[in-house]
């Protein structure tokens, strides 16, 4: 019995001691930063190996040759807008970059595919790169031991990213269209409701039964502003019907039916008919 229990204690041991596991920091830790460029975020996504006495540029990162800008998986880079890298425009995305450094310049590499565990290698396609482009590199005078990824010179319409490592600095030029942006709420906002938010406020002040002149007045502004509808029409016909305007309620409901004819809708037709009989018996 005594062996048993001996032989069963030293199998659970066992067990468990294959089963532990040894965590331990990783060579190349995982970074994640994020920047508000002008009115759109951008993330970057990237592993940051450490020099530790190797010389980088032109040794461990060869000049020439393709390089994920980072450690393991590829740097990606998403933007929640587009925006313009190194003076290429980008669509709304994530995207991996990658560089082959020089020892004066660099060709930074947008590229579309972003599930490859290092460079694409033989796998690499031109239909897959989004923006190619050669950025400039820097000499620093102070060493920097691991590779940094970083957001410089921000402005409303751009900021730098900027790649760091050793005694090389690298510019990666972002730019967004803030102002353009920013002049069409300026212009949509200073010119007041659209046409669509005037038809939903006399639709539901239409619904819920509050004020019926208030409601016919969004309406028409609705008309004015966004040309007519068949749709729009039939409201303004039920407002007028429920103020008791039946004239004016029949001649609206008979020109939504006839925009929704010309349109190939049938079922307005088919409401605004029982609508115009209704509004007839009452006149």
């Amino acid at each position: 019995m005594k062996k048993i229990l001996l032989l069963s204690a030293m199998f659970m041991a066992f067990v468990s001691l294959s089963n532990a596991q040894i965590k331990t920091p990783p060579a190349s830790p995982l970074c994640k930063i994020n920047q508000e460029v002008g009115l759109i975020k951008v993330d970057v996504e990237y592993s940051r190996p450490s020099a530790k006495g190797r010389r980088i540029f032109g040794e461990l990162v060869p000049f020439g040759q393709m390089w994920r800008t980072g450690a393991n998986a590829s740097t990606k880079i998403t933007l929640s807008d587009d925006a313009m890298i190194g003076g290429a425009a980008i669509k709304k995305g994530t995207y991996a970059i990658y560089a082959t450094p020089g020892e004066k310049d660099w060709t930074i590499i947008i590229y579309k595919n972003t599930e490859f565990w290092g460079v694409p290698g033989d796998q690499f396609k031109e239909e897959d790169v989004a923006a190619k482009f050669t950025a400039s590199a820097y000499a620093l005078r102070d060493y920097v031991e691991t590779l940094t990824l970083t957001f410089a010179n921000l402005r409303n319409n751009g900021a730098d990213l900027e790649l760091i490592w050793e005694n090389t600095r690298v510019v990666i030029p972002i730019t967004v269209d803030t102002d353009g942006k920013v002049m069409s709420t300026i212009k949509s906002t200073m010119a007041g409701p659209a046409a669509g938010d005037y038809y939903s406020a006399a639709r539901y002040y239409y619904e819920e039964k509050k004020d019926l002149n208030t409601a016919l007045e969004w309406v028409d502004k609705s008309l004015e502003k966004g040309g007519e509808k068949f749709w729009i029409l039939r409201l303004k016909g039920n407002i007028l019907s429920d103020l008791g305007r039946y004239k004016d309620a029949v001649a609206t409901f008979e020109k939504s039916t006839a925009l929704a004819v010309k349109e190939g809708n049938t079922d307005y037709p088919r409401m605004n008919e029982k609508s115009i009989a209704d509004a007839k018996k009452r006149m």
